[in-house]
């Protein structure tokens, strides 16, 4: 490395500044702004070594995720695993399982999905596949705050003219619990688990699917120690002793949450269709 092409070090520097004051005014003048900007560019060199020596911040092109990007790339991930689960291959596609290609997933389908919009609010996926609508994944009709749908449906019957099941919204995996049929009604429910539903005939090319009240009652018990609470699922069993199980959780929203979490994991079959209530130890 030749002279010219060797840093200057402080003290050259310095001597620089100091024969600038020995320049005419014109000259001084840009010669020591020129100085300056190399004294800035120096110091920030100097920062950037000592952030690299000390795992401190890099570069634009290799700077970290910040914490709301890492929750969004965990999201996105459980997202994808649910989809897959499930068998789904993106909208306007069938479902398919076992599958050997990964779905073809677009920007609608994230704009779309209420399964990532619930990811994303730091609720647990379903451990059990909802129904669907029109090819997609229909959570809110499971936990939306409408408890009626106007939807397209038909009952699959047989030879007997009995029915064997239903398709509402295109989803053929409906159970028909009972009928009604002077009433033009049956209580419908997906695959066997989750709420259940009533369907009523509004005309020949629409019906109305209600969501039906919890019919059952289970009690969180409320435990206060040391300014901390915990709360206590009390779960009667047909067989045995009954069951309390601990939920993680320090609300009473939470304590609901986590109890429902419990119910869709253990007993599917039930879920949506049991009302909690608080009580106090």
């Amino acid at each position: 490395m030749s002279k010219l092409e060797q840093p200057l070090d402080a003290d050259q520097l310095m001597m620089l500044a100091e024969r600038i004051e020995h320049l005419a005014a014109d000259d001084a003048e840009w010669v020591n702004r020129l100085l300056q900007e190399s004294l800035r560019a120096r110091a920030h060199e100097g920062e950037l070594l000592a952030a690299q020596d000390s795992g401190g911040p890099q570069g634009p092109g290799e700077r970290g995720f910040d914490e709301q990007m890492v929750q969004v790339a965990l999201d996105t991930a459980e997202w994808l695993k649910t989809l897959w689960e499930v068998g789904y291959m993106g909208a306007g596609n069938f479902r398919a399982q076992p599958r050997a290609a990964f779905p073809a997933i677009d920007l609608e389908d994230v704009r779309k999905s209420s399964l990532f919009a619930r990811i994303r609010q730091g609720k647990h996926a379903l451990p059990f596949p909802p129904p669907t609508r029109q090819g997609l994944p229909w959570h809110e009709l499971l936990e939306g705050s409408a408890q009626a749908h106007t939807v397209s449906a038909e009952i699959v019957r047989d030879e007997d003219g009995l029915p064997m099941g239903a398709i509402i919204e295109g989803c053929s995996e409906w159970q028909v619990l009972e009928e009604d049929a002077e009433r033009q009604e049956c209580v419908v429910q997906h695959q066997g688990k989750g709420p259940k539903f009533r369907l009523l005939s509004v005309d020949a090319d629409s019906a109305q699917l209600r969501r039906e009240l919890p019919t059952l009652t289970r009690q969180i018990h409320l435990q206060g120690r040391g300014g901390f609470n915990s709360y206590t699922l009390e779960w009667p069993q047909e067989e045995g002793p009954t069951q309390f199980v601990a939920l993680r959780a320090a609300t009473w929203e939470r304590a609901q949450s986590e109890a429902e979490h419990w119910l869709a994991i253990t007993h599917p079959e039930l879920y949506g269709q049991i009302r909690f209530v608080g009580s106090e130890n």
